[in-house]
């Protein structure tokens, strides 16, 4: 394990409005903010995004499972922001509704705000 000490200094609210990019926002405002370490909480609707929804099998490295979400879902997400040498890396882990389905997974890649997505960053 590897751990570092850090202090709570500051805290932002955001709101990412329909069509935006998620992790596109996230990494502009932790690069224009200077955010080096963070937890993300982020909850409302996303459209159009690839979550992994677990490895096929459990082996080293994974064969990804990936779903494509194209209509608009509800969302609660909970990740992490660290930056790697000049840029932040973000992790995101979500839980994603419509109707009876859900998803469970990693954001990777596209993920566009529906209506409103909210977040705050420590």
């Amino acid at each position: 394990m590897e751990y570092t000490k850090g202090k709570l200094k500051n805290i932002f609210v955001l709101r990412m409005n329909d069509g935006e990019d998620v992790l596109e926002s996230l990494t502009k405002i932790a690069k224009k903010e200077k955010i080096r370490a963070g937890i993300i909480h982020l909850t409302g609707g996303i459209k159009n995004c690839k979550v992994v929804t677990g490895p096929k099998k459990t082996c080293i490295p994974p064969d990804c499972v990936w779903q494509k979400i194209k209509d608009a879902h509800e969302v609660l997400a909970f990740g992490t922001l660290f930056l790697m040498g000049k840029e932040p890396k973000i992790h995101i882990h979500l839980a994603l509704g419509r109707g009876k389905k859900t998803y469970i997974g990693c954001l990777r890649t596209g993920s566009q705000v529906y209506l409103v997505l909210e977040g705050v960053i420590i």
